[in-house]
């Protein structure tokens, strides 16, 4: 009865999201989203993937991101998003292998609003070119980067996206650094930055030293932000636990949010709460 119920209320989440989508980001503004949508696992019981992937659908649809990132999705979840959000494209390879096997950091974009210049992946780990687990980390772990060119302004900006590893504190500490050290690599100077991630740690933590000498947190610098919990474990947390950030370089940002008042078509689209950031050049 539960799956019957499910099935019902996405599709009424679905029709009712014709025509009440958030409106597109106005010219000079970049909407992100950073999105842990919870792997394939058949033990999640009525929060398994197929009683969740429309309400992914429905989410993104509803908020009109410029550009999401995903932490934790497998191939086929990839290609489910794929195949349902047609004004998207994505740029991703499996954590395992550099192709298809293991978790991507999957980047999608809205083709009428972006071009994707450039691309690729790097390994959180000493030999970051080469996939294999960094230090004391319990799985690969990697970062994927993007630079797009805004079609209405011809302004350039870079999107990454990552998920620390959930257990090593030296993976942790140590592939923060590696991200700081590509983003000076990849990416020039003067270029707006977002970064994206499940960095499964506060902001408090000692680890994003590095980042915070070249980046912001969106959260706190937002006009208008909140400070809600992002990882819920399927249920209503006492106390808020917050490890989904989206950081910034090189703009000003109008709003953050957790995604979490709203019901796309699932009790839990996830059991993280997206995040969005609303940024302006």
């Amino acid at each position: 009865m539960k799956k019957i119920l499910y099935s019902l209320m996405a599709a009424v989440v679905a029709l009712a999201s014709v025509g009440c989508a958030a409106p597109a980001p106005q010219q000079n503004e970049v909407r992100v989203i950073s999105y842990n949508i919870r792997y394939m696992n058949d033990k999640d019981g009525d929060n398994s993937w197929k009683f969740r992937k429309q309400a992914s659908i429905n989410m993104v649809n509803e908020e009109q991101p410029t550009v999401f990132g995903l932490q934790e999705a497998v191939k086929a979840q990839v290609d489910f998003l794929q195949e349902n959000l047609p004004d998207y494209a994505y740029y991703g390879v499996g954590r395992n292998d550099g192709k298809e096997s293991g978790e991507f950091m999957a980047i999608f974009y809205k083709k009428e609003a972006v071009e994707l210049l450039d691309h690729g992946t790097f390994w959180l780990a000493a030999t970051p070119d080469t996939p294999t687990k960094g230090w004391d980390g319990q799985c690969f772990r990697t970062c994927t980067w993007t630079i797009f060119k805004c079609k209405d302004t011809g302004k350039q900006f870079a999107f990454l996206n990552t998920h620390l590893d959930h257990k090593g504190k030296v993976a942790q500490q140590e592939g923060m650094k590696t991200i700081v050290k590509k983003i000076g690599e990849l990416i020039p100077k003067d270029m707006p930055v977002f970064l994206s991630g499940d960095f499964n740690t506060r902001t408090d933590n000692p680890i994003y030293e590095p980042l915070k000498a070249i980046m912001a947190d969106s959260r706190e610098l937002a006009t208008e932000t909140d400070h809600r919990g992002t990882y819920t474990g399927w249920k209503v947390r006492e106390t808020p636990v917050v490890v989904d950030h989206i950081f910034v370089r090189g703009v000003e940002v109008d709003k953050f949010q957790v995604l979490c008042d709203k019901n796309y078509g699932a009790p839990y689209i996830s059991d993280h709460y997206p995040v969005m950031t609303t940024a302006r050049f």
